[in-house]
């Protein structure tokens, strides 16, 4: 089993990606704050995280990244920008986190899909 956490703030993304990526051999887990991520993966062990870039709170999608990759648990696992801020700067922040995958909303759903399963191994 596979298990993903999706970390965004609008509910209707959450949905959106539970219902789509839940299934086929995978357990999707949702936060909708960085605090929250931090939280679910102390609790559990993630083999993908997508997080979005803009949340309100204490911990941006860039601060949640940086958070759980000092953890050794979480240093190798694949983390998925899903936002809509599509700039360069953003884009090279992802990329010197060591970020997999980048997708800006909003997204078509087979691009979804392909690009997770990349990123855990099943395509």
């Amino acid at each position: 089993m596979k298990n993903i956490l999706i970390v965004d703030d609008q509910a209707i993304i959450r949905q959106l990606l539970e219902i789509s990526l839940q299934g086929e051999g995978r357990q999707v887990f949702l936060a909708e704050s960085g605090e929250q991520a931090v939280q679910l993966a102390e609790d559990h062990r993630f083999d993908l995280i997508i997080v979005d870039l803009m949340m309100p709170g204490g911990m941006d999608g860039f601060e949640t990244i940086e958070y759980l990759q000092q953890s050794p648990v979480y240093k190798q696992c694949p983390f998925m920008i899903l936002t809509a801020k599509d700039q360069q700067p953003e884009r090279d922040r992802a990329a010197s986190l060591g970020v997999g995958d980048y997708l800006v909303k909003p997204f078509k759903l087979d691009d979804l899909f392909a690009r997770v399963d990349n990123l855990l191994g099943a395509g």
